[in-house]
């Protein structure tokens, strides 16, 4: 299994916790963690290292030049480096085929397996879409991004990285940005879905992507069958978009408290090694 994370170090203690819970609910030995960054220093990156070694797994750090995002739009809470999973098959070895991309603000509650072994049936990726009680915004997405498909969330994708090489090229989202860049709102997400929305394979959030925001949604769209028992029995990834985050004194829902523990676990695992 190869998973792939992108960031800077501003989301290594995220990405330490995400590492761990993937640790304790999946039976796979064989994992190669990838991580493409611009300026992590060597140190910091050692900490993750020490980490999946604890694991039995290989922790591939690739630093590249982000020199070529430069003037694309960026903010603190969409840096720089959300842009790199784009181009993954470009900078990832070509003996690497298949990657698993998750954002660092995620929980592993289960199995990852059934999702890496998910038949593609001949798509670039997998992704999840995220829609509420009342669906007001695929319209909009559609209409903004000059598409007609759902939108995808780019924050948990399968991306197959042969394909990619020969469809994801820098010259067709440097175009997007130069043509449209001041318009869009979350950036490497609306080129996703601009470019390659219609080459996705659809999975359900419900296991694959579950918002953690949105507990309620869940409960209601499923006429109560997705309660709590149901997300811990059978939701893969829990995912915490938007703010505030679960390692932020301000948060507080259903799954802050299963957050913690696995940051409690976390740090007795690096202070025992």
């Amino acid at each position: 299994m190869n998973i792939l994370f992108t960031l800077n170090s501003g989301y290594l203690e995220p990405l330490k916790v995400a590492l761990t819970s993937i640790h304790y609910n999946n039976d796979e030995d064989d994992v190669n963690v990838w991580l493409i960054h611009e300026s992590i220093p060597d140190s910091e990156l050692d900490e993750v290292a020490r980490l999946t070694a604890v694991f039995g797994w290989t922790f591939h750090p690739v630093m590249v030049d982000g020199s070529l995002w430069q003037g694309a739009p960026t903010e603190k809470r969409y840096p720089k480096e959300m842009y790199f999973r784009l181009l993954a098959g470009e900078i990832l070895p070509g003996s690497v085929h298949r990657v698993l991309y998750l954002d660092p603000d995620v929980l592993v509650i289960n199995s990852l397996m059934p999702l890496w072994n998910l038949d593609l049936e001949g798509h670039l990726l997998a992704a999840a879409t995220h829609t509420k009680l009342v669906d007001v915004t695929t319209r909009f997405n559609n209409i903004r991004l000059k598409t007609d498909h759902a939108y995808y969330n780019s924050g948990i994708m399968l991306i197959d990285l042969d394909r990619a090489r020969t469809v994801i090229h820098w010259e067709d989202i440097k175009r997007v940005l130069d043509e449209i860049g001041e318009y869009l709102m979350l950036p490497d997400q609306d080129i996703l879905n601009h470019l390659y929305g219609s080459d996705i394979l659809k999975i359900p959030d419900e296991r694959w992507n579950y918002d953690a925001r949105s507990y309620g949604t869940y409960f209601v769209r499923s006429r109560g069958e997705q309660d709590i028992h149901w997300v811990m029995a059978n939701t893969s990834i829990l995912h915490f978009n938007g703010k505030p985050k679960p390692w932020m004194a301000r948060h507080d829902n259903r799954f802050t408290a299963l957050y913690l523990s696995y940051s409690h676990l976390m740090r007795n695992l690096v202070r025992a090694d």
